[in-house]
């Protein structure tokens, strides 16, 4: 199972960003996604989370908006209104549920993509 994050980069404060995270080595709909980020110095924190079907969404930040697109095994975090807080390494994961993603353990995990807000 592979997944790779990218869409990184520099944006200015108040601009938006575009993650993708492509899935690769498992039944993509069959997995619950999320995107994780983890600031220099500090714990990884959850950022969004969707279901299998993509019915239900989970947000710790409403600037953000989390979508997947199963066709293409891929899910994407559109970022709005970017503060320099959230510079962060961004990553992706999937689990059987959503609570699998949430907790982390036994998920899948990408490499991440470096988001860097310049205010």
């Amino acid at each position: 199972v592979q997944l790779q994050a990218f869409g990184g980069g520099l944006v200015q404060a108040g601009g938006s960003l575009r993650l993708s995270c492509a899935a690769s080595g498992l039944t993509f709909n069959n997995y619950a996604v999320g995107w994780f980020r983890q600031a220099p110095g500090k714990d990884r924190e959850f950022v969004a989370a969707m279901s299998r079907n993509g019915g239900d969404a989970y947000y710790a930040h409403n600037r953000f908006i989390i979508f997947r697109d199963n066709a293409k095994n891929t899910v994407y975090l559109q970022m709005n209104s970017l503060k320099p807080e959230d510079t962060a390494v961004y990553y992706c994961a999937a689990g059987r549920s959503v609570r699998t993603v949430l907790s982390g353990a036994n998920a899948y995990w990408g490499r991440g993509t470096l988001v860097t807000v310049s205010s």
